[in-house]
């Protein structure tokens, strides 16, 4: 397969597997279930692989097998970038401990007090409300489909080298964020500050339901620093002032409270999401020279 019938976005995907896959190998003797990461990271390649071979045939728009290729490109283009990350991001519960096995809260806790004179998620306490948590539970949550939902409408336009280069940009932050947890493992506020706190965070409907199955489905990844809800939010409302203005004025104070909550709900010390603002930065930068050096190649 030539360089030019990959796309960016299946390049990145690739290039990180491989990086993961290297990692368990490595770190073998260290890594829980290794066996069961490389596996995940090898089927992963392969369908990445498959599934980029079979979209770049020439397409046949009528009959049966139009309505197949059809089905095909989208799962490629939106599903399984989805899933891939998902998979990869559950991989990481053993992955980051058996490579980096020392947490740095105290550290990050540290350079909050430094910069702010107090322990934020403490300080925040004064103002805990009920309807307040609710609503920034519930906009901390909406980082897991404002990707989505940029995704499906620019697809539905038919703008695909747009799609493609926002892929791009989503697909490598999420990437680089798994490569920050791994560089500096940190469990978060909500593990480690929880003996200070002296007001617990109540909803009003869905609130607590939500907590709970965001524990159980993210686990204990150590995946504080950088933050990733930061850094993909960022990233999701900067392509869609580039895209789609629209749905930049309804991403953007949406991502504001977003931002917010991931302090006030306790997922995330300040530095954690000023570790996302940088890998904002990093992102764009590198998806971007990455994305015209593709096109220029």
């Amino acid at each position: 397969m030539s360089l030019a019938a990959i796309r960016p976005a299946d390049a990145v995907m690739i290039a990180f597997v491989l990086l993961f896959a290297s990692l368990v190998m490595i770190y073998n003797d260290s890594v829980v279930d290794s066996g069961r990461l490389l596996a995940t990271y090898l089927g992963i390649l392969f369908l990445q692989l498959a599934l980029t071979a079979l979209s770049r045939r020439p397409s046949n728009p009528g009959g049966r097998s139009g309505v197949k290729e059809a089905v095909l490109r989208s799962f490629h283009d939106i599903v399984f970038p989805v899933v891939a990350i998902l998979l990869v991001y559950d991989t990481m519960t053993e992955l980051i401990r058996g490579v980096n096995p020392r947490d740095i809260d105290h550290l990050l806790i540290r350079i909050d007090y430094w910069l702010l004179g107090v322990y934020p998620t403490v300080w925040l306490e004064r103002i805990v409300n009920p309807y307040l948590t609710e609503l920034l539970q519930l906009s901390y949550t909406s980082y897991y489909f404002l990707p989505l939902i940029l995704g499906v409408v620019l697809k539905r336009k038919g703008r695909d080298a747009e799609f493609n280069e926002g892929l791009t940009h989503i697909v490598l932050c999420f990437y680089l964020s798994y490569v920050g947890y791994i560089l500096f493992p940190a469990l978060g506020p909500r593990y480690t500050m929880a003996h200070l706190q002296s007001v617990q965070l109540q909803g009003v409907a869905l609130f607590e339901g939500i907590y709970d199955l965001l524990n159980s489905i993210e686990g204990i990844k150590r995946d504080a620093f950088p933050s990733g809800h930061t850094a993909v939010t960022l990233v999701v409302v900067h392509l869609c002032h580039r895209y789609e203005r629209r749905l930049f004025r309804i991403f953007l104070p949406l991502a504001v409270l977003l931002l917010f909550s991931t302090v006030y709900c306790r997922y995330h010390y300040v530095v954690d999401v000023l570790g996302g603002v940088v890998l904002y930065g990093i992102t764009m930068v590198s998806g971007g020279w990455l994305t015209k050096r593709w096109t220029n190649a």
